[in-house]
């Protein structure tokens, strides 16, 4: 009987190391498959992508932003940051600056889709948001556009429009147009053209004075009295027919 415990106190201590062995050996591998995110904030996208694939890392690029003061080619921002603790063969994803915006937003409203995507592309920009609403006359037209043609200042080189269709093609939401620089007849006009109206117009001292709520929301440095410097709801968001726009105009 003595041995028999002998023998079953042996077997369960040689399991208990194999047990323990075995959690050590896979926390290693677990461990060893395990990078820290380089910074790549800075290098060329050439560098960026030499110096993640050292690490056993991939990298995306997922957006191109205008950047005054970051080196046109080189990364703007990454995902995940410098120092996080990721698996190897994970993905990083990177923005690429631009450097300062150097191309004029072109005019395409009241032009075909097919025209306006060809004048956006040909500036090196990209088409973004496509959205549709039922109006008179021509399907297929551009009724609005943001950002604003010649607009300054814009975060990415990206043209959304918003398209005329049938009256039975209607979606159900659309982009909203932008406003800013118009008059208050003006934007009344625009407004109720793709289906909404203007429930309010306050006055402010002027745009510089005004802290801009997004990208596209002001017009910087207007000085000229009765036009539009912010909206509600903002260029770019999503609004449906019949909503209601509120717009501060400078005096």
């Amino acid at each position: 009987m003595k041995r028999f415990f002998n023998v079953l106190l042996g077997a369960m201590a040689m399991l208990a190391v194999a047990l323990v062995s075995a959690f050590v050996t896979m926390r290693l591998a677990i461990h060893g498959r395990e990078v820290k995110v380089p910074n790549l904030t800075g290098l060329s996208l050439s560098d960026a992508s030499k110096k993640a694939s050292s690490m056993g890392l991939r990298l995306n690029l997922e957006n191109r932003f205008y950047s005054a003061d970051v080196t046109p080619g080189t990364v703007l921002a990454q995902s995940p940051a410098a120092g996080a603790t990721v698996r190897r063969e994970w993905t990083v994803r990177v923005t690429e600056s631009l450097g300062a915006q150097q191309v004029a937003i072109p005019d395409v409203v009241g032009q075909s889709e097919r025209s306006a995507s060809v004048n956006v592309r040909r500036l090196s920009l990209d088409m973004g948001t496509v959205a549709h609403l039922a109006a008179a006359g021509e399907a297929g037209m551009v009724l609005a556009q943001t950002p604003n043609a010649n607009a300054v200042g814009v975060d990415r080189p990206r043209v959304s429009v918003l398209l005329s269709t049938e009256e039975d093609e209607q979606s159900e939401g659309f982009v909203m147009p932008s406003l800013t620089g118009l008059t208050l007849a003006g934007a009344a006009a625009r407004a109720s053209a793709v289906g909404l109206h203007v429930v309010s117009a306050e006055e402010v001292p002027g745009a510089a004075s005004i802290a801009p709520a997004a990208p596209e929301a002001t017009v910087p440095g207007a000085t000229a009295a009765g036009v539009v410097v912010a909206q509600t709801p903002i260029a770019g968001h999503r609004v449906a027919k019949g909503d209601p726009v509120r717009i501060s105009l400078s005096y």
